[in-house]
């Protein structure tokens, strides 16, 4: 399909996309507009079986009336999938080809425009696999990827966000070069290192701090902190002029003219996206906010920021609170807590965040049980564990990202 305008849909059922591609092969989608959508402009339902081309499309005003998704959406839960990735990493190192038994050709985003204010610019989810991801302008929700195998994304542009990693396989083969980005990696539940098989020359428009984040996981080495010099990004123009330190790290220009429709009746008719007033370039901004974590028990215990909650599986109103780290031996992990268990009620008392989760446990004579149900691997688990008296609050005494994977 090309030079087509699709908008306002999802009136009634807002489960639709503007473009749905499932169970096909080798579709090309190019020279779209779409906009003022209740979901996903552009929906692929499974990895069967590759091929497609998805470029020139200009998608935004997204995800107006739903959640956990994204402007550009994909999950695979091909037959290789599982929810717990344990399993899933143990069937792959048996046997390597087993994720590309469905998404057999790559499926190729290249040189569109995405912006989602409630979601993810480009989300892929759910063990999506072989996606090459280049020459996209991603101008608020960043890149998400979750689970999945050889997904590669070079030569883009992330305006005030940047890559979300989510609940990576070992061995992935994941691909994270040449691209501008704005602000650190926003990480939930990576139990893996490396990451991928690349995540190297960046252009960070931000900080060390935020460029150095993971170093201990393999990234960014070869990185730099820089202004990226754009030509013109208050009118969307986001090529780098002469000289900037973004082409020395292969970094390539490419149109900013070509997004959406071409036709001149619908080019008079479409809409075209609100570019960002300001952008996030050398604010010497540190590496993200977050909540302060408590422990509990040899857990350590967070609150989720709103776009996290995709990673466990629930929507972003659900509440709750996730297990971060797991100290090995200590008495949360031989009563069954997980790290990454998602927990939603404590004594029959919902935990919408670290308050009340203080509140629910902490009052509990030592010797007592309380009842947990949590969520993990996307399925609600119920787990007894004893008290061992009060709950107190304060920084982690070891970095979630050290504790032992899985």
């Amino acid at each position: 399909m090309e030079d087509c305008l699709i908008t306002r849909c999802g009136r009634f059922e807002k489960q639709v996309a503007g473009v749905q591609i499932a169970l096909a092969r080798d579709i090309t989608v190019r020279h779209c507009s779409i906009h003022d959508m209740p979901r996903a402009g552009i929906n692929i339902g499974d990895g069967c079986w590759g091929g497609h081309v998805i470029e020139h499309c200009d998608v935004f005003d997204t995800v107006k009336e739903t959640g956990d998704h994204g402007s550009f959406n994909c999950w695979g839960r091909d037959r290789y999938w599982h929810p717990d990735i344990s399993v899933v990493d143990r069937q792959v190192a048996a046997d390597p080809d087993l994720p590309f038994l469905d998404a057999g050709k790559p499926v190729i985003l290249r040189n569109n425009r995405w912006r989602c204010d409630r979601g993810w610019d480009v989300d892929l989810d759910d063990g999506a696999t072989n996606y090459e991801i280049t020459n996209n302008v991603m101008l608020a929700g960043g890149l998400k990827l979750r689970e999945g195998y050889r997904r590669v994304a070079t030569n883009n542009i992330i305006v005030n966000n940047n890559l979300h990693p989510h609940v990576w396989y070992q061995n992935s083969g994941d691909v994270f070069t040449r691209n501008i980005v704005m602000g650190p990696y926003r990480d939930i539940l990576m139990n893996v290192s490396p990451w991928g098989r690349e995540l190297d020359r960046n252009l960070y428009t931000t900080s060390e701090a935020d460029r150095t984040k993971h170093a201990a996981r393999g990234c960014d080495a070869n990185s730099i902190v820089a202004d990226p010099l754009f030509v013109n990004p208050a009118a969307g123009d986001f090529r780098v002029r002469d000289g900037s330190p973004a082409l020395a790290l292969g970094f390539t220009n490419f149109p900013m003219d070509q997004f959406g429709v071409t036709s001149t009746r619908l080019r008079s008719l479409a809409r075209t996206p609100e570019i960002p007033s300001s952008l996030n370039i050398g604010t010497g901004e540190g590496a993200g906010a977050g909540f302060e974590p408590i422990e509990w028990q040899g857990a350590t215990i967070r609150e989720m920021f709103h776009l996290e909650f995709s990673a466990v599986g629930v929507g972003i109103d659900a509440g709750g609170v996730l297990v971060a780290g797991l100290a090995a031996g200590s008495m949360a992990e031989e009563q069954g807590i997980r790290r990454g268990d998602f927990i939603q009620r404590a004594n029959d008392r919902p935990v919408r965040n670290t308050r009340e989760f203080v509140e629910a446990v902490g009052p509990v004579p030592a010797g007592q049980t309380i009842k947990i149900r949590a969520i993990r691997n996307q399925q609600p688990i119920d787990i007894s564990v004893q008290s061992v008296g009060d709950v107190t609050a304060g920084e982690p005494a070891s970095d979630p990202a050290e504790t032992p994977p899985r």
